[in-house]
């Protein structure tokens, strides 16, 4: 008899935990675009490595692309043209998923923010690495051509 009644109590214990659980609405996977500030002009993704992009002389522009801060890889700036200077940067999620309690690890947006201060033309790289390994080579390297106009 105490068995069952015990029983009970646990199943009525549980059971507004379940409910709870029940109406939380499910977390998206989905892909989360990237943090850039909204006064950038020209943003340049990875599918751009290569290529020859525009931009003018004294706008932001962006490079976009993805990394693993949580492992120490992070993109740096390797080579910049002459007519370009640093002008900031931001991070964040790729994914809805990555906002939730106890989520750790994965991919997250590096964005680099540039301005070119004089038109020219010249190859910007950057590289993806861990800052304390600086005789190891680059995980991954970026490049693209800017022409400031």
């Amino acid at each position: 008899m105490i068995r069952v009644m015990l029983m009970a109590a646990a199943l009525i214990a549980c059971t507004p935990v379940q409910e709870a659980q029940e109406e939380r609405a499910p977390v998206s996977n989905q892909a989360t675009p990237a943090p850039t500030p909204e006064d950038v002009v020209v943003r340049i993704t990875a599918a751009q490595a290569g290529q020859i992009v525009e931009v003018g002389v004294n706008q932001r522009f962006a490079i976009e692309l993805v990394g693993v801060p949580t492992a120490g890889y992070v993109w740096t700036p390797a080579q910049l043209p002459a007519f370009v200077t640093r002008a900031g940067e931001a991070s964040g999620n790729t994914s809805q998923a990555q906002s939730q309690p106890g989520f750790t690890g994965g991919n997250h947006w590096e964005v680099l923010l540039f301005t070119a201060t004089a038109p020219g033309a010249g190859e910007l790289v950057v590289e993806q690495r861990r800052p304390w390994e600086s005789n190891e080579p680059a995980s991954d390297v970026f490049r693209v051509t800017i022409v400031a106009r």
